[in-house]
């Protein structure tokens, strides 16, 4: 009963500080251990020039579970990805997972698929830094719309509670 108790005390201490992101034109909502910050940049591609838009939190502390988390999306060309193409879809998902791999010079440790309301996605986790950081990433495409959902950590706290409340706090409105 103690043990319970102790458990219940420290998931209150984790949580406290947590707070609901909202974004209207993101279509998501998302819990977040801090105050937001928002940019957008634009992207060139095979398709033309796209808003990527990207909502992060970035931990002051050294010796945080997570050194940062991040919500991006960006909205394809009506029609890019139709229903039906499942074939383009992990194309353009096998190429996006290589390019985040190349970005950090990083060594890409697994890949899964998974689901967010039956939208189809990935889950993958790259090392890098000499194997001492950690990103993993949940992305998804709604649509025409492509969100990634990230945590980067040091390698030796990369399994935690705060990434897997990020995560799974993930919703679409």
């Amino acid at each position: 009963m103690k043990s319970l108790f102790l458990l219940f005390i420290n998931t209150i201490f984790l949580w406290t500080g947590w707070q609901e992101y909202t974004s209207l034109e993101g279509r998501f909502r998302i819990l977040t251990p801090g105050e937001i910050t928002q940019k957008v940049d634009t992207v060139s591609t095979e398709v033309g020039t796209i808003a990527y838009h990207t909502f992060y939190y970035q931990s002051p502390a050294k010796d945080a579970d997570n050194l940062f988390y991040m919500v991006s999306y960006c909205d394809y060309p009506e029609g890019t990805f139709p229903a039906d193409s499942t074939a383009l879809l992990e194309e353009f998902f096998a190429t996006t997972i290589e390019a985040a791999t190349t970005a950090v010079d990083g060594k890409m440790i697994y890949t899964t698929d998974i689901q967010l309301e039956n939208h189809p996605g990935k889950f993958w986790r790259i090392n890098y830094l000499d194997d001492k950081a950690v990103i993993k990433t949940k992305a998804f495409m709604v649509g025409d719309r492509y969100y990634a959902v990230q945590v980067i950590s040091y390698q030796e706290g990369n399994i935690n509670e705060a990434a897997n409340r990020f995560f799974d706090s993930f919703h679409l409105l």
